[in-house]
């Protein structure tokens, strides 16, 4: 059963780049005592997460965090080294923190991992987006598979 609204956030180890390489990120201090909008992608470097997801998080981070976020976080399937040097690709600064899920524990935690075999990419996460007060999902909008609308940065402004 997918994750829903008024949940508790998994509690899962994701992995961050830091300076010196993969550096541990339990979920309990990526959520706790904070307000986090969490979108996730089927991968990083893919066409429609590096042309219009991501870029729109961090277009629209100020607008996102004056709204009273505390911290944007996107996660995918792929590992700490992939998922730094996506964010780096795409100039995401302190804009939007870089999260990798790469056994995907987060994604089967909600109950919102995806099939991406046919496509060479194994088990990933859908397309989702979430917006998490203080470790409860307070908002979880999903996209239907091909499609790109509830996840996006304009929708989640819309929401907050």
């Amino acid at each position: 059963m997918a994750i829903k609204a008024g949940d508790k956030a998994p509690s899962v180890t994701f992995k961050t780049m830091g300076d010196s390489g993969p550096e541990n990120l339990s979920s309990e201090d990526l959520f706790a005592g904070k307000k986090v909008v969490l979108f996730a992608v089927p991968g990083a470097f893919t066409p429609t997460c590096s042309a219009k997801h991501l870029p729109g998080f961090v277009e629209k981070a100020d607008a996102i965090k004056s709204k009273g976020v505390d911290e944007i976080a996107c996660v995918s399937v792929n590992d700490a080294f992939v998922m730094g040097a996506w964010g780096k690709d795409q100039n995401v600064g302190n804009s939007v923190k870089m999260v990798a899920d790469g056994n995907g524990d987060f994604a089967k935690a909600c109950g919102l991992e995806m099939d991406g075999s046919g496509f060479g990419l194994g088990t990933r996460m859908q397309r989702c987006a979430m917006i998490v007060d203080n470790g409860t999902v307070s908002q979880v909008f999903v996209e239907e598979p091909g499609q790109f609308e509830k996840s996006t940065a304009d929708n989640i402004l819309a929401n907050l």
